[in-house]
């Protein structure tokens, strides 16, 4: 049997109702026995301030730690503006410091992107994946997960409604999992 991996998931979305974060769940309940998908919440983190290294914030401190612990992480993530939003980009940047510290290090990770329009958050996908490379975490590159349509996938339970749907966040868990098992440090 496959050891099983922890999963730091970062939505990207502090709203409520968030698609993202109901993929995110549809996600957890698809993956395959091998992978454990815990979301890493984001809302408490103060923006990041290189002042604060020395004595960072307790919300820092743990949010470090949880991605530290973490054998791989996933990413899901709305579109802003082509990029992604000011939350996920904050929480990468204190994951990474203090320079020559970074949490993110080799951990495997995978990028899920969705929007209510066609093109499923594309821009947002590749301008993680560029940050991504930077530090250090070997992105899955297939299957992409660019999910467009996002308001029309779910019931008033946060339920994926589309089997379509559900079919690929399952086979995309699949990959996860394959690449989580190749990648993720011993």
């Amino acid at each position: 049997m496959s050891k099983i991996h922890n999963v730091a998931v970062l939505v990207g979305s502090l709203r409520k109702d968030s698609f993202n974060r109901k993929i995110a769940h549809a996600l957890a309940k698809l993956a395959p026995p091998s992978l454990k998908l815990s979301i890493v919440e984001l809302s408490d983190l103060s923006m990041y301030n290189q002042d604060l290294d020395a004595t960072p914030p307790a919300s820092w401190t743990a949010f470090r730690a949880s991605i530290k612990a973490a054998d791989a992480v996933l990413f899901v993530t709305p579109e802003y503006n082509r990029s992604v939003p000011a939350v996920l980009k904050n929480a990468i940047d204190i994951g990474s410091r203090p320079y020559g510290q970074s949490v993110w290090s080799g951990k495997p990770g995978a990028v899920v992107t969705s929007s209510m329009g066609g093109i499923g958050g594309f821009g947002a996908n590749h301008h993680l994946r560029q940050s991504l490379v930077f530090l250090n975490v070997p992105v899955m590159q297939q299957p992409e997960a660019y999910i467009g349509g996002a308001h029309e996938l779910f019931d008033a339970n946060g339920e994926v409604v589309k089997e379509t749907t559900s079919d690929f966040l399952k086979a995309f868990a699949q990959a996860f999992a394959a690449w989580v098992e190749t990648n993720a440090k011993a």
